[in-house]
């Protein structure tokens, strides 16, 4: 196979790309920095070519000189294009993850040009994305062209993660680093005690499901001592790894990929990246199975642990934006808030410190005006701060409103009480 390997410079690569394109962009930790940074130096010979991506990391589509020639049609809003997003140089579009594949299948947003990165070819020319293969493999299915940034730093990942090298209409061999993310880093006294309340929710036999950040690290930091937990979950890092190794997670109680820690894709650091290298027990699949609802509520025990940037009175979640600035996106909270309200003892979990780091209250007697209502007040079960965790399944707004408030900031609460007052007279 080897010799009928044929790689290309980048500059000849990117020629596929021309004006008016859609280019698709690969995310995470697989974000193709060298191929993108290229294409960026090729800016002036470019106009009106929308770049489609979810999280990106190492690359700046920030620019302001990218304006006449990109615009960035975010479905997930990163530090990597949140200013573009919300200047005008591009715009986000509103989605469930799960469902961003329909996107292309039903060519909504048909894709020209794919970007990819991946692991070189097997022996039988079969590379691996790796560790992402979320909504990129739907974009490479749909892709008239797909241009490869072939990387031996890429591990090789079980499932539904393997192109061939045949797909690539060109392919550009880079060797460098993947990017590296550490939520260790942000391990403080608060996020210790709310990671203590949620796994006392966990039980053992649950199937996990972790969103991003210091939170759900600090959940997996406080599970040591329980038994035969899963991993059913969009995303994971380097905190499942002790877990793994000692037994704690082993999926013999799922019924879906029973024995395998599933997963769409991986961002950590070095560590995580070498752990799932050719490593039979953690399989990847398109987010469109992952996060479906249906698949995800098959699982007994599903316990989904996500966070939030504020909650109403009344249980609304917004956890995308503050107020009408774009911060992020809907992403898979929805996805496995409703997927783990549908398992059998299933436990939907929102967990977020009381207060932001400038000691700001995150429960507010109403969202900001323009912030985005990521789940609802139908969808809402379990909330954890550090002072508490209630389940509001089944309190009525009142019930609601005067749980949330013991939840709160001290600080805050005297204010909250007045708001809970004049809305509800008693």
């Amino acid at each position: 196979m080897s010799n009928q390997l044929k790689y290309t410079s980048a500059e000849e690569s990117l020629k596929l790309i021309q004006s008016g394109n859609r280019v698709f962009l690969h995310g995470s930790a697989a974000t193709p920095r060298f191929l993108i940074n290229k294409l960026i130096e090729q800016k002036d010979r470019l106009q009106n070519v929308e770049l489609v991506s979810i999280t990106q990391q190492g690359v700046d589509l920030n620019r302001e000189d990218l304006a006449r020639h990109f615009f960035i049609n975010s479905l997930f809003v990163s530090e990597a294009n949140r200013k573009a997003v919300n200047s005008g140089m591009g715009d986000y579009v509103p989605i469930f993850l799960s469902e961003i594949p329909l996107l292309f299948y039903r060519n909504i947003l048909p894709i020209d040009v794919a970007i990819i990165q991946v692991s070189p070819p097997d022996k039988h020319g079969f590379c691996s994305l790796g560790t992402s293969i979320d909504i990129a493999r739907a974009a490479i299915q749909v892709a008239k062209h797909v241009i490869a940034q072939v990387n031996p730093k890429m591990p090789r990942v079980h499932g539904e993660t393997f192109v061939h090298f045949s797909t690539f209409k060109a392919a550009v061999w880079v060797d460098e680093e993947l990017p590296e993310v550490s939520y260790a880093s942000g391990f403080n006294e608060v996020n210790d005690k709310i990671g203590k309340l949620v796994a006392e929710l966990v039980d053992d036999g649950a199937t996990l499901q972790m969103g991003i950040g210091t939170i759900p690290d600090s959940v997996l930091r406080n599970l040591k001592n329980h038994k035969n937990l899963g991993i059913h979950t969009e995303m994971f890092s380097d905190g499942v790894i002790p877990l793994i190794e000692n037994g704690v997670i082993n999926n013999s109680n799922k019924k879906i990929a029973n024995g395998y820690s599933l997963t769409s894709f991986l961002l950590g650091t070095k560590k995580l990246y070498d752990f799932v290298d050719d490593n039979p027990s953690i399989k990847a699949m398109e987010i469109n199975y992952v996060n479906d609802p249906r698949i995800i509520s098959q699982n007994p025990k599903v316990t989904a642990i996500n966070s939030a940037i504020e909650i109403d009175l009344t249980g609304q979640v917004c956890s995308d934006s503050i107020g009408a600035y774009q911060y992020s996106g809907i992403g898979g909270q929805v996805d496995f808030i409703r997927g783990a309200a549908l398992s059998e003892h299933g436990k939907p979990i929102i967990a977020l410190p009381s207060t932001t780091k400038k000691g700001v209250s995150r429960i507010v007697p109403f969202l900001k005006q323009g912030a985005g209502v990521v789940t609802t007040r139908g969808h809402i079960h379990w909330v954890v701060t550090e002072y508490g965790a209630v389940n509001l399944f089944g309190m009525n707004m009142e019930q609601r409103a005067r749980a949330l408030i013991n939840l709160a900031h001290p600080d805050f609460r005297e204010e909250l009480e007045k708001c809970c007052f004049e809305r509800f007279k008693h």
